[in-house]
């Protein structure tokens, strides 16, 4: 693929089975740079080309010479209104469909309480003749279209099955044989299949229901301040540094940042977290979230597409457009199935005439075989698995880039975690000044508040905060120099000071006392130290807390068998204490990010899938190595592109969470893979051998369809915080024993 590459969103039109969905794929690989991926749940292609010898154009032509139509897809609510359109349109088709046969199907219905409604064959004909040319034309054009391209879909089954009947009725009348007609079987197995594609779509709507939802909670209006006067306006019109105000019970219209009042916000629909969240100055705001209590005057940061919110959606579709590795069984199968099941039904009807002599009854078996075969569950199995499972990760604040990520998750058998904004809250606060004798604590906070007021790293922030608090005013400094993680070096009226960790000070010759600073690191603490020219001044200590939920975290997670290990570029005992408080007895200190990233993959090279829990940004090389990579959202957009799985909730829960809903959601597809595969081991067999009449064939296939659907949407009764099995729960709720059977 060329550097230069663009990305197309196809939204397709006329496929209907896993056959037309691998057709489709294979014809659009084959064009020149282009890479695509068709899914038959969202009925999308994603498709990626080099601009240099392709367009957009171009590969709808693609599209249209395969069989189908296509457009770009254009925003969720035209979108929806098409599909809503083609959804009435369908159900219209059916009830008249449902209309003609009605008679035909009363007859059959009064046979079984032995009543005998007579309906000529000649009135047979002619209500069954429109339910085949007009009702079914689309089949006649699918299987048209397959066939050009040398290959069979549902549509060609179908086509083909009642074709079979309508015709061999017809030959019965015109040349007057004594055989009764089969006009009910092609006309109703026509009706039940509308059916269920009527019941599918009804299915699909629920299933990708979480991004409308989503959708649904932007505000159409802002209040935005102009000139001293508050306008209404529609919050599509809002741009960047607009000033606009949220008053309590509204939703904030587009991304921002606090610049007056106080309030708490319902973020849960972004991060999953039920809690409010407390706003006040210079604290971001996100589109959609509600405002509980007070008003909050706040400046637009991001609006549009740019928007938190819209990150989500975009980064939801883009995982329920993606395929799953499991789906390549299936794909594989549907390639060949259709070809198959033609030669099946080719000797149930030779064997069948040879057998009883009887051609009709020989092509009804065969009729059979045709419409149960049609592998419509098989291509529904696993897309729209993910659909439902992708939408119910992004209600709980796990968005999951693409299905692959989602599938290998629950393999995981070693997570890596980062310690800072991980396990911790990754905000350092000064818990101690510790000034030696040649100072005093009120000069020790004065000269490291001025060293540091030019430094951007955390524990400079955290001293010129504290700072701050005690109304300690920093000094003026010259020749400020700064050795990026270790120290700084600047020049106080003339005299020189030194501020950074104990061995960067140690390097300087100044002398420390490394059994104070074991006593604070012992404690969890990172430590700093002062110096003026070869003279210390004291220690200034920092305390990054653990998250609160972190140790249960760790438990839950080694209760599921997984191996937990905390890096840390903290000293060895710094991150011994922050271990211990997380219940981890596996860690590694004073690591580099480049150091991270190698001893992920040192893990890998044992043949072990291996995960990585961090920040999304500093955390970047250890992420990219990582079998499956998990970013902590800690407020940076960055990270909802750092990782495969970001978690929106700042809490190491979610990724014990995401790691269960992938087992659930694995379990599910396999269950729909066997449910597909078992209905048609089970079903050709059956109509091979005369025992399913074509109208329960047809019913049965429509039904396989909403049944594997149906089974898929059965996942959004998961819910976090669930244990994957009892066993798991035990171990959760005992993570000693969890450790010792896992060293066993």
């Amino acid at each position: 693929m060329s550097q230069a590459e663009n990305h197309a969103d196809l939204q397709i039109v006329g496929m209907r089975c896993a056959s037309c969905s691998s057709r489709l794929e294979k014809a659009l690989n084959q064009l020149p740079d282009v890479s695509a991926v068709v899914n038959l749940a969202t009925e999308k292609a994603s498709v990626t080309f080099d601009p240099n010898l392709m367009d957009v154009d171009k590969l709808i032509q693609t599209v249209r010479d395969t069989g189908f139509d296509a457009h770009v897809t254009r925003d969720f609510a035209a979108e929806k209104a098409d599909r809503l359109k083609a959804y009435q349109q369908e159900k219209l088709r059916f009830f008249i469909s449902l209309a003609l046969i009605a008679p035909m199907v009363l007859e059959m219905l009064l046979m079984v309480f032995e009543v005998h409604l007579a309906i000529p064959t000649w009135l047979q004909w002619a209500l069954a003749t429109p339910v085949q040319f007009w009702i079914g034309a689309r089949f006649y054009r699918g299987a048209w279209a397959s066939i050009k391209h040398g290959s069979g879909n549902m549509d060609l089954l179908v086509a083909l099955g009642t074709s079979a009947a309508y015709f061999l009725s017809v030959a019965i009348i015109l040349f007057d044989i004594h055989q009764p007609v089969y006009f009910e079987s092609s006309a109703v197995l026509i009706t039940l299949v509308l059916m269920g594609k009527l019941l599918e779509m009804g299915a699909k709507a629920k299933a990708s229901s979480a991004i409308e939802k989503l959708i649904q909670l932007q505000p159409k209006i802002a209040h935005v301040e102009r000139d001293g006067e508050v306008l209404d306006v529609s919050a599509g019109q809002l741009r960047p540094d607009d000033i606009f105000i949220v008053r309590p019970g509204e939703n904030v219209p587009v991304d921002g940042v606090v610049l007056e009042g106080t309030s708490t916000l319902d973020e849960s629909m972004l991060t999953g977290e039920s809690m409010p969240q407390t706003k006040q100055t210079n604290d971001k705001v996100y589109t959609a979230t509600l405002n509980h209590q007070g008003m909050i005057k706040c400046r637009a940061t991001a609006v549009g597409s740019h928007t938190q919110l819209a990150a989500v959606v975009r980064l939801v579709e883009q995982a329920q457009g993606s395929k799953a590795p499991i789906q390549r069984l299936a794909d594989k199968i549907s390639g060949i199935f259709v070809p198959v099941v033609l030669l099946l039904a080719l000797a149930t009807l030779v064997i069948w005439y040879k057998i009883d002599g009887d051609l009709s009854y020989a092509i009804i078996n065969a009729v059979s075989v045709l419409v149960i075969a049609c592998p419509c569950a098989l291509g529904l199995a696993t897309p729209v698995t993910i659909v439902v499972a992708s939408g119910l990760a992004a209600r709980e604040g796990i968005l999951v880039k693409d299905a692959a990520a989602l599938e290998r998750a629950h393999k995981l058998s070693v997570l890596v975690l980062d310690k800072t904004g991980t396990l911790t809250e990754g905000k350092p606060t000064l818990t101690d000044l510790r000034p030696s004798a040649a100072s005093g604590v009120g000069e020790l906070l004065r000269i490291a508040a001025s060293l540091a007021q030019h430094s951007t790293h955390p524990l400079s922030g955290a001293v010129v905060e504290y700072a701050q608090t005690q109304a300690t005013m920093p000094l003026p400094i010259t020749d400020f120099e700064e050795s990026p993680g270790s120290g700084l070096r600047a020049n106080l009226d003339g005299v020189s000071y030194l501020l950074g960790s104990p061995a960067y000070i140690a390097q300087q010759g100044v002398t420390v006392d490394e059994a104070s600073i074991l006593a604070l690191q012992m404690q969890g603490k990172s430590v700093i130290a002062v110096a003026r020219q070869q003279v210390l001044l004291g220690y200034i200590a920092f305390a990054d807390k653990i998250r609160p939920s972190s140790r249960a975290a760790v438990a839950r997670l080694r209760g599921m068998g997984i191996r937990v290990v905390m890096l840390s570029g903290d000293n060895q005992a710094t991150a011994q204490a922050i271990a211990n408080q997380a219940g981890i007895e596996e860690f590694i200190a004073e690591v580099s990010p480049q150091d991270k990233a190698r001893y992920v993959g040192s893990l890998k090279d044992k043949k072990t899938l291996v995960g990585m829990v961090g920040d999304g940004i500093n955390d970047a090389p250890a992420l990219a190595a990582a079998d499956v990579s998990f970013a902590m959202k800690n407020g940076s957009d960055i990270a909802i592109e750092a990782a495969d799985i970001t978690l929106m909730r700042n809490d190491l829960n979610s990724v014990a969470d995401a790691i269960d809903l992938s087992h659930v959601t694995l379990s599910k597809i396999r269950q729909n893979l066997f449910f597909a595969f078992a209905y048609n081991v089970l079903g050709i067999p059956l109509a091979g051998l005369g025992m399913l009449n074509p109208m329960i064939a047809g019913g049965a296939m429509a039904m396989s369809s909403v049944s594997v659907v149906s089974n898929a949407l059965l996942l959004k009764q998961w819910r976090p915080g669930k244990p994957v099995s009892d066993s798991h729960d035990e171990a959760a709720a005992n993570p000693e024993n969890a450790s010792s059977q896992l060293k066993a």
